[in-house]
């Protein structure tokens, strides 16, 4: 008589009651029990309502229940991906949306799938597929626009104010942008501010609180102060009393003309847009994240603390700020030319910078 041998299954303890036999109709309740988690750990309505649509995406691409999936569908769907000349960062996201729901998988469900279908679950995306976050318009490949491009776009969309047929976007679209490069926020974090998130008396600047900030890994929201540097205080202020009123009552604070969040490919269209009535050839133009890149290379470039940097931009470690950081070619001179000064200023008492 053969010896019985017990064995540890993860995922969860022995599964009660009958267990459902079809694969998709299984496969969609795990779906709606991962969704359920997003909302428990707090993400926002717009962050679940994206994030469904492209998990639902990525797994009829693949064409197979997520237990089934191998490392060669995962290669197939990417390279698809590509071939279709989707962005990196599209493709980046469809695996990084199977991955998530794969760990949910082994997490909660991998007791109820090795029953039922007889798999133990093994990630597909593996050191070969997996996604890095290098896109495009990635730190590692693009400098962000310098502190002069800057201010020229935005003196293009202040004089553009008086002139575009309707006050409202256009003013509205100058303190969002104006928002995105201050303050260094994510466009879904622009677009999920409401207007109670303005204070205006917190400390010597004024704060946002961005409730929604992104988690690192999943791990849902990461609320965080943002001082309003370098006047964006006057520039909210301002639309709060002359701009907002234009478009219908909602607490949203950038809303469309429905009252409502601007999506962030909203907004990444609308620079695009902006720019495009600039006139400005394409190696001149910029995406909103590279706002963001902005933000944090000009802040240091003044002499800006990283870790203050880092708490600004809401990233787990400074490692992930210096990513952002890309320095003007005579960064070294110009830091040089500081410090000579500065020498020489405590040594003669007189102000050489003046």
């Amino acid at each position: 008589m053969a010896e019985a041998r017990l064995q540890v299954i993860a995922g969860g303890g022995v599964p009660q009651g009958p267990l459902v036999t079809d694969p998709w109709q299984f496969q969609a309740a795990c779906v709606e029990a991962f969704v359920a988690s997003w909302r428990a750990r707090g993400f926002s309505p717009v962050t679940i309502d994206n994030d469904i649509g492209l998990l639902e995406r990525t797994l009829v691409a693949l064409g197979r229940p997520a237990w089934e999936v191998t490392p060669e569908d995962i290669d197939r769907v990417v390279g698809d991906l590509a071939v279709k000349g989707r962005a990196t960062s599209t493709r980046r996201e469809y695996v990084q949306i199977f991955k998530g729901f794969h760990r949910f998988l082994q997490a909660r469900k991998a007791a109820e799938i090795e029953a039922a279908f007889g798999v133990r679950l093994v990630c597909p995306v593996d050191e070969f597929n997996a996604s890095r976050h290098v896109g495009d318009d990635s730190p590692a490949l693009l400098p962000p626009p310098t502190p002069e491009r800057v201010t020229e776009f935005f003196d293009f969309m202040k004089q553009r104010i008086a002139t575009a047929r309707k006050y409202g976007p256009a003013a509205r679209d100058y303190a969002l942008f104006r928002t995105l490069y201050h303050a260094g926020l994510r466009s879904e974090e622009a677009s999920l501010l409401e207007r109670p998130d303005l204070h205006f008396t917190r400390g010597p600047f004024g704060k946002l609180h961005v409730r929604f900030g992104k988690g690192a890994h999943t791990s849902g929201p990461r609320p965080r102060w943002v001082p309003m540097l370098d006047g964006l205080d006057l520039v909210l202020r301002w639309f709060l009393e002359d701009v907002r009123g234009k478009f219908p009552d909602s607490p949203v604070l950038f809303a469309d003309e429905s009252g409502g969040p601007l999506h962030r490919g909203t907004i990444r269209n609308r620079l695009r847009y902006l720019m495009e009535l600039e006139g400005r050839p394409p190696a001149e133009r910029f995406s909103p994240h590279a706002l963001r890149r902005a933000c944090a290379t000009h802040n240091y470039e003044r002499g800006v603390d990283l870790v203050a940097i880092q708490q600004m931009l809401g990233h787990w470690t400074v490692s992930s700020t210096m990513r952002y950081v890309r320095p003007s070619a005579t960064f070294i001179e110009d830091a040089y030319q500081r410090a000579v000064a500065a020498t020489l200023a405590e040594l003669t008492g007189k102000d050489t910078t003046a």
